[in-house]
């Protein structure tokens, strides 16, 4: 009898993912992977690898097109994830959602919590749930505490599109889909949302659909 199979390192299968160089395969929506999940990042990785993981998911998320992905996303149960949104909308768009141009950054062992009560619905997609949106409401600003890739410690508040990127992404690391948040009513092909849904808000879609917004 042969012995038993040991998962290689964390360090290891980091190592093998990157291997292969270019934009790294994004986990889909029923992998265990994605509702597990993360340890939090305590040097699992050296300096030298962290450096290379983080560029292998900069190149990745860019690659998709999104605007956020998480360790998890990619198979890797740590809490690291990186966002940035050029934010190429029209001005109407922009105003309603709050959508400023949001430079590239590394989120380490991020959390959120809400500044205010106040929440904002709008159309959300996901990387690992590809081909559909549905509307979520979420928190309007939010406090992230957590650091950055060099261990700086990050407290500040975002709102706006930002504020649901992070919150997107954070959720993430707790094996959290937006799914799970989301008006399901609201569910719809991205088809039919560049078709029907394109508004700057989603009232026509919330009248149309049959759900409620806050």
């Amino acid at each position: 009898m042969g012995t038993p199979y040991e998962r290689p390192p964390l360090a290891e299968r980091v190592e093998e993912l990157l291997a292969a160089g270019g934009p790294l395969p994004i986990v889909a929506a029923g992998d265990p992977v994605l509702r597990r999940g993360t340890a939090p990042y305590d040097g699992q990785l050296d300096p030298a690898l962290l450096a290379r993981f983080v560029e292998a998911l900069r190149v990745t998320m860019r690659a998709a097109p999104g605007v956020g992905l998480a360790a998890p996303q990619v198979g890797v149960e740590l809490r690291i994830a990186v966002i940035e949104d050029p934010a190429p909308v029209p001005e109407e768009v922009r105003r309603a959602r709050g959508r400023e141009p949001l430079p590239f950054r590394v989120l380490v062992n991020p959390s959120y919590a809400p500044a205010g009560t106040a929440r904002a619905a709008f159309f959300e997609g996901c990387l690992s749930v590809p081909g559909w949106q549905a509307v979520v409401a979420r928190y309007a600003r939010v406090r992230l505490t957590g650091q950055d890739e060099s261990g700086r410690a990050v407290d500040e508040e975002v709102g706006g599109w930002p504020a649901r990127i992070v919150q997107h992404e954070t959720d993430h690391l707790d094996g959290t889909l937006y799914l799970d948040r989301a008006e399901l009513r609201s569910l719809s092909a991205n088809r039919a949302v560049a078709e029907r849904w394109s508004q700057p808000t989603p009232e026509e879609a919330a009248r149309a659909l049959g759900f409620e917004l806050p």
